[in-house]
Order: C-alpha cells, then sequence, then structure tokens
C-alpha cells in the first residue's frame, strides 16, 4: 500500500465511499431489524445494538468474493480513475437518500451498481461494460426475492406442521427466543455482502490510483473500515424504511419473523458464498411475502406497497446510473 499515490481527491473519494458505506447500513436498518422490532421480540434501540455488533463481526466469516466482483468483475478496470468513482458514489448516494425520504425501501446494492455502470458508460462507452458480470446482478433481482419467497414459506409450513399440536403462547414463547439467533444471522449475511460492496469501490480506486502495487486485492484496513462504517449506519437505523418493511407489507409474529429472516440470511450467505452482489432488502422482502403468504392466503399480505417497493427495485438501477451518467460527464471523467 503506497500512500503517497493518495491526492486530496482520492482522500475525498474514499470518504464519499464510506459515507455510502454508512447510508447503506443507515437504509438497510430494516432488513436486519424490522421483522425482530415489529414482533416486539425487541425493543428497536436494542435491535439496532444486536444487528450493528454483527454487521460489523461480519467480514470473519466469509471470503471476499463479492468486493472482487464489484472491483472487477461489472466494469473494465483499465477505464477506473477517481472521477469514475466518485461520480459512481454520488449517483448511487443520491438515489438512496431519495428512497429513505420517501420511506422506500431500494436496494443499495443495486444503486452502487447503477452508478458504476452509468459512470462507466460516461467515460467510456458500452464496451467498458462486463456483459456476464452484468448478467448475473441482473438475473439475481429476480433470483433472489424468489428464492426468499419459497424458502420463507416453506419453512413457515415445516414449522406449522411441527409444533401443530403446540399452543400458540407457547410457539410464540419459544420463537421470541429463536428469533434472536435468525437476526443475526441475517445481520451477518447483511454485513458480509453489502460491506465488501464498498470495499471493492475504495479497492478498484486505489488499484486505478497506483496505491495497491502488483494485483487488485482487499487491504486489511478497508476490510475493518467498511464493516465499521455500515455497523454504525445501522446502528443510526433508518425508522421510515423499517415501518414500511416490518409492518405495512405483511403482520408477523416472532414464528413468521424466524422464518423470513432465516430465509433471508440463507439466500444472502449462498449468494455471498459466489460472489454475487445481491440486494439484502430484496431478498427480505421476499422472504417477508413469502411467510405473510404461505399459512394466511395472499390475501395477508398488503400488495399495494408490495408494489410499490418493487417500481422502487425497477427503478434503482436506471435511476443512479442516470444520475452517474451525468456527474461524469460533469466531472469530466
Amino acid at each position: 500500500m503506497h500512500f503517497a499515490a493518495l491526492t486530496p481527491l482520492i482522500i475525498f473519494t474514499i470518504l464519499a465511499a464510506l459515507t455510502f458505506d454508512f447510508l447503506n447500513g443507515f437504509n438497510d436498518a430494516a432488513n436486519s431489524i424490522a421483522t425482530i422490532v415489529s414482533t416486539r421480540v425487541l425493543k428497536p434501540q436494542h435491535a439496532v445494538l444486536w444487528a450493528a455488533f454483527f454487521n460489523f463481526i461480519a467480514f470473519l466469516f466469509f471470503g471476499l468474493h463479492v468486493a472482487e466482483t464489484i472491483g472487477t468483475g461489472l466494469i473494465n478496470p483499465s477505464i477506473v480513475n477517481v472521477q469514475v468513482i466518485l461520480a459512481a458514489l454520488l449517483g448511487a448516494t443520491g438515489w438512496n437518500i431519495f428512497c429513505w425520504y420517501f420511506g422506500l425501501p431500494s436496494s443499495s446494492s443495486h444503486a452502487l451498481i447503477g452508478g458504476l455502470l452509468g459512470a462507466a458508460i460516461a467515460k467510456a462507452g458500452y464496451s467498458s461494460i462486463k456483459i456476464s458480470g452484468i448478467s448475473k446482478v441482473l438475473a439475481a433481482i429476480i433470483i433472489s426475492p424468489t428464492c426468499g419467497f419459497l424458502i420463507g414459506g416453506l419453512l413457515m409450513l415445516l414449522v406449522a406442521r411441527i409444533f401443530f399440536r403446540v399452543t400458540p403462547l407457547r410457539v410464540d414463547g419459544i420463537f421470541r427466543k429463536v428469533q434472536l439467533l435468525s437476526s443475526a444471522a441475517i445481520s451477518i449475511a447483511h454485513g458480509s455482502n453489502d460491506a465488501q460492496k464498498t470495499m471493492g469501490i475504495i479497492a478498484i480506486l486505489l488499484f486505478s490510483c497506483g496505491a495497491l502495487k502488483g494485483h487488485f486485492y482487499i487491504p486489511i484496513w478497508i476490510i475493518v473500515a467498511c464493516n465499521l462504517v455500515i455497523a454504525l449506519g445501522t446502528l443510526s437505523g433508518g425508522w421510515r424504511i423499517v415501518k414500511t418493511m416490518g409492518m405495512k407489507i405483511t403482520r408477523l409474529k416472532p414464528v413468521g419473523g424466524f422464518c423470513a429472516e432465516t430465509a433471508g440470511a440463507a439466500t444472502l450467505m449462498l449468494a455471498t458464498h459466489l460472489g454475487i452482489p445481491v440486494s439484502t432488502t430484496h431478498t427480505i422482502t421476499g422472504s417477508i411475502v413469502g411467510v405473510g403468504s404461505s399459512l394466511q392466503s395472499v390475501r395477508a399480505v398488503r400488495w399495494g406497497v408490495a408494489r410499490r417497493i418493487v417500481w422502487a427495485w425497477l427503478l434503482t438501477i436506471p435511476a443512479a446510473g442516470s444520475v452517474a451518467f451525468g456527474l461524469g460527464k460533469l466531472i469530466g471523467s
């Protein structure tokens, strides 16, 4: 690591990346704590402490495949410079703030990916895009919430069968305790997949400016800093989105919260292992909908709210990409 290569603009861009990381945790706090808060297993202030701790230690459990995908698998690394990364970050951050203001659980992951694509196209045209990497991301937009939906629904049916003869009060008491574990699992999964996206952005920035010599890798200080900052973002919370995720889509009891969190965590951990940058928001929303519709029927899900969320998903990549494209042209990437 050659710190002499760090210009004031590069340092500013690293700070912008960490700001995005913080807002990712702030925006996605709902993914980790919405179900455990809405089921009243933990008070909000305790839930964010619980989630933030597991966000921070997430780097201990997985490799860095997602960071490598973000750094080198989506756009041609040879076209990357500080202006491209700065335009991408500003586009993604702007869209995240917009969605937070309106209480929409958008995807920070897809905002960043859209920002990268827009900034890269502004710099070098469509030829700078790696189709194979983008294809995986686009496929995951459908696959990750579908997996969450199916696993969540099947888990709910399985648990209902196992505890068929147990009184509802007893079931509630059991899963109020067990949900602490599933909440920890979804927080680890969120911290591992989402923090790695910022790691990849900072690392490719440093590699492009010559601060990382030899080959592309993720220095340990970037790993720790990104997990720490996303944990601080989670600690700050995102209460408008918590309300949408935990209360407006469907009503959950502790057993439903456990099934939704477990399904979401399983899907995210598999994606992280495969190096696919997926949306935590998409995945946990699919899980909640699957749980809500499995036993109570599809009418238990408030499809009007779900429809607004899906529109936010569809708009995220093109919206963040358009902003980043404009900023890239303005900055002169």
